[in-house]
């Protein structure tokens, strides 16, 4: 049990045997040339069954986003379908692996899942968020074409609060092993951290599934990043015929390179396993030092330095791409966070994909990591609009009997190695008050709930106080396998919860907007460790961040816009992000960045003056009004004055930031020309500056990055268009339909602008601009040839783009 003051030296690495997060064997991934029905085929796993007719697609595959939004849908997933689809794909498995093992590692499948191999069943997997494996050894024909079929059944398409997707979205692996390999997710490491010097710890598991014991030897080897060897280990071991048999070593590193938010330095962790003296496994991890500090009364220090965590919540979407996400699309998503300001992530509210786990530890960013969203009954699921009409209750609390505890410890097996994940968190408002649990607290007023309540105690719901009971035994099921870390949750009833054992069954404890219980609940539970688990984005709740020392951090809702939660059509998703669809930073993002950023900066943003009393946080970049109309120009900055020019002129006199709003503003008449805002030292010096400018009308597009080289083998380019004027200026109020044209060996995954209420058909490569930009995603298809990409718009001068390939 963790104490008042918590201690968490942490040394994690991420898996990367043969790039496959199953981390034994000699993988490969089986994305290409898939069958795919959607529709619930009888006989689809038989190895006769004739699927010429079907549609070819690769994986990841997500069949929902290229579906058509309809208001007959549910506003819950973004007015987008489920339903049932089957996959087929036809694999060789040659003689030559005759005596080894096969294995099919799915990384994700949305959701309800049952794989077969040559018409044999080899399991079901219904929550669709976590990985697994099947061992397909007994039904594989070896020297022959061999046929795996994939029911994924999401004809309960209103199971989420949120857009989920549909079909095996995340990638798939085929692995050969020897029966004597390392467990799937067998490696584990910890380290302890004492003046300076490092101990990993590490235990390895090792699977026998031959039919006589082994004697074998592990060897783990530490390497530093110039790639030389910094420690090494041997342990030898005797596993029992179908059993498994695990190892403990311990590679002390003396001085070793700490991993930070600026400097996240990474080691690699070789293991490899002997057999008379012969390889016959090895798989190659991540890694790196630090340590973690949790204390109820300072927050959260990492490597002894106490810091805010500036956090925000994210989905697993990427607007017209649905949950298929690339690598190369959540690296560009990461980084701009990051130059917001932001440095932690939750993962709201299930596992992400293990290329974003991978990215955030390359990029220097904590992550709180979180499994559910709903455990034993069903929540509220809004189907004509967010907190409108009458909801739904489908779910997968159906499955949480059965699945809850095993999906929570493979969700930790498989994740437990990243350096960036900080906290397991084990829910997300399961504690939402009537929704569906009640207590008799909930008479006593609203203090303490930061949302809805549903009205007073309702002795007929489910009883409040089972929360603690499930929690102590999730929180079991974690520590079954990490020890290293604490267990959260996000409260959303807290004042209901406080009646219960539920926070005391956690480490560190998630308030979700009920900032008004930080101190009070800090006076009475003086060994909590509380943190915003989820806020919104007004000034006050960073606020009673910044100035309490006893709260470590916060998370936004959200980080970037998602599909689903969606209001009343047209609405595709909701809208709150720092970021939008398409990865472009709204105003917000700006005043976030005016917050948690120490580079300098400054923005201005600008509206028609109708409410004094009205200073924004959502003020568009836009100079373009009638003459002479008031205008109100909102500044946001880290500067400690700025001041305001119009075409040279000082318009609005120096001013000083608001430490109570963080923004600063002048009303003035409109007039044409250049509107520039200059950030100032206190003494008077220029530190930064941002210019707006009235345009005339779009011209052209334009295309500002025309250097992209990507991978041939799937690469994937964002190109990012913008309409300009006949002087080179962006016009933000442009939203001129544009088309997008392909030559050369690639495909277009989508266009997206970022618009929420553009209800179109987004599975065509025609798509109207928002705030004059669009997005497009190419993928290469294998050829290292040039991709020649071309986009036009009727009035407007074309302009065009080659993407090289390697």
């Amino acid at each position: 049990m963790f104490t008042k003051k918590i201690l968490l030296p942490v040394f994690l690495f991420s898996c990367l045997s043969a790039f496959s997060q199953i981390s034994f064997g000699d993988s490969k991934k089986i994305n290409d040339n898939w069958k795919f029905n959607l529709q619930d085929t009888p006989d689809a796993q038989k190895t006769t069954y004739d699927d010429t007719k079907w549609q070819s697609v690769n994986v990841p595959h997500d069949w929902s986003v290229k579906g058509q939004l309809s208001p007959t849908l549910a506003s819950c997933t973004g007015y987008l379908p489920g339903g049932i689809g089957w996959y087929r794909k036809s694999i060789n498995i040659p003689q030559s692996k005759t005596g080894e093992k096969v294995y099919l590692y799915f990384e994700g499948v949305y959701n309800r899942s049952e794989v077969f191999i040559n018409g044999h069943s080899l399991g079901k997997r219904p929550n669709g968020y976590i990985s697994f494996a099947y061992d397909a050894t007994p039904f594989i024909k070896y020297g022959a074409e061999n046929t795996i079929s994939v029911r994924v059944d999401h004809s309960q398409s209103a199971d989420s609060r949120w857009y989920t997707g549909s079909g095996i979205y995340r990638n798939v692996w085929l692995v050969y092993a020897n029966p004597v390999h390392i467990a799937q997710w067998g490696v584990y490491a910890y380290p302890e951290v004492k003046n300076g010097n490092g101990t990993l710890n590490v235990e390895v598991e090792v699977e026998n599934g031959a039919s006589t014991k082994s004697n074998i030897t592990v060897i783990n080897e530490l390497i530093a990043k110039d790639g030389k060897s910094a420690a090494k280990t041997a342990s030898k071991v005797e596993v029992a015929a179908n059993k498994t048999g695990k190892i403990s070593a311990k590679i002390n590193v003396k001085n070793p390179q700490l991993w930070d938010l600026e400097n996240p330095n990474l080691y690699q962790l070789k293991t490899t396993v002997l057999k008379d003296g012969k390889q016959i496994d090895e798989t190659v991890t991540k890694t790196g030092f630090r340590t973690f500090t949790f204390d109820p009364n300072n927050g959260f220090a990492l490597n002894g330095k106490w810091m805010k965590m500036k956090g925000v919540c994210l989905h697993h979407d990427a607007g017209v791409l649905g949950s298929a996400v690339p690598r190369e699309v959540w690296e560009t998503r990461l980084k701009t966070l990051k130059e917001i300001g932001v440095n932690a992530i939750r993962t709201s509210h299930n596992p992400q994909a293990p290329v974003f786990y991978e990215l955030c530890d390359e990029l220097g960013l904590l992550v709180l990591n979180e499994a559910y969203d709903e455990w034993e009954f069903p929540k509220r699921k809004w189907l004509e609009g967010w907190n409108y009409g009458t909801p739904g209750f489908e779910g997968t609390f159906d499955i949480f009997a059965e699945y809850g505890e095993k999906d929570l410890e493979d969700f930790v097996r498989r994740d437990r190695n990243h350096l960036s994940v900080f906290a397991w968190s084990i829910g997300n408002e399961v504690d939402y008050p009537n929704d569906p649990y009640s207590h008799p607290v909930l008479d006593k007023g609203k203090d303490g709930f930061g949302q809805a309540a549903y009205g007073g105690y309702k002795k007929e719901a489910p009883d409040a106080m089972r929360l603690g009971v499930i929690a102590k035994r999730l929180v079991g099921a974690v520590k079954k396998y990490d020890k290293s870390r604490p267990v959260t949750a996000g409260l959303a009833g807290v004042a209901m919860s406080n009646e219960t054992e539920y926070p005391g069954a956690l480490d560190i404890t998630g308030y979700n907007y009920t900032e008004s219980k930080y101190q009070s609940d800090h006076e009475k539970y003086p060994n909590r460790v509380i943190f915003g688990s989820e806020n919104v984005h007004d000034m006050e709740p960073w606020l009673a961040v910044k100035n309490n020392k006893h709260i470590f951090g916060q998370f936004l809702w959200t980080g970037i816009d998602y599909l689903g939660e969606s209001g009343r059509w047209p609405s595709r998703g909701f809208y709150s992000g720092l970021v939008d669809f398409a990865g472009v930073i709204k105003p917000r993002g700006y005043f976030r960045q005016s917050l948690w950023s120490d580079k300098p900066m400054v923005y201005i943003g600008t509206y028609p003056l109708k409410n004094e009393k009205d200073i924004s946080k959502d003020a568009w970049a836009i100079w373009n009004y009638k003459e002479g109309e008031n205008i109100r120009v909102v500044c946001y900055t880290n500067a400690q004055k700025a001041r305001l020019e119009l075409n040279g002129k000082i318009v609005g006199g120096v001013k000083q930031y608001d430490e109570k709003t963080g923004i600063m503003y002048w009303d003035i008449p409109y007039a044409p020309g250049k509107l520039e805002a200059i950030g100032l030292s206190s003494d008077d010096k220029e530190v930064s500056r941002y210019a707006i400018n009235a345009t005339q009308q779009p011209f052209e597009l334009t295309i500002a990055d025309t250097n992209i080289t990507i991978n041939k083998e799937k690469g994937v380019a964002k190109i990012m268009v913008q309409i300009k004027d006949q002087n080179g200026l962006p016009v933000m109020l442009s939203d001129n339909e544009v088309t997008c044209t392909i030559n050369g060996p690639g495909i277009l995954l989508g266009l997206e602008a970022g618009n929420n209420s553009d209800m179109t058909d987004y599975t065509d490569n025609v798509q109207r601009a928002f705030h004059g930009h669009i997005a497009a995603y190419i993928q290469a298809t294998g050829e290292a040839q040039p991709i020649k990409v071309t986009f036009t718009s009727q009035w407007l001068r074309p302009t065009e783009v080659t993407i090289n390939t390697k």
